[in-house]
């Protein structure tokens, strides 16, 4: 009976440790490399990103459906 305590706290006792070690090693690993990052951009600019072309095609578009709508109209009068 008493030499299976003894076995019991020597398994906790080395559990713990066991613990306690792994931790060190995690901690370990934890320190991040230095790393140097260099990165270039660009500014290009699309067209279809400039406002100026999206209110011009908006006014064609509007204009066109205008002149489909009324020369429908005046083809069917005559």
């Amino acid at each position: 009976m008493n030499s299976s305590l003894i076995t019991k706290k020597l398994e906790r006792f080395a559990v713990c440790i066991l613990t306690l070690l792994t931790g060190f090693i995690a901690f370990a690993q934890e320190t991040a490399p230095k790393v140097e990052v260099t990165t270039t951009t660009t500014k290009t600019e699309e067209w279809y990103a400039n406002p100026v072309y999206i209110i011009i095609g908006a006014i064609l578009f509007i204009v066109l459906i205008a002149v489909l709508m009324r020369g429908g109209r005046s083809a069917s009068r005559d």
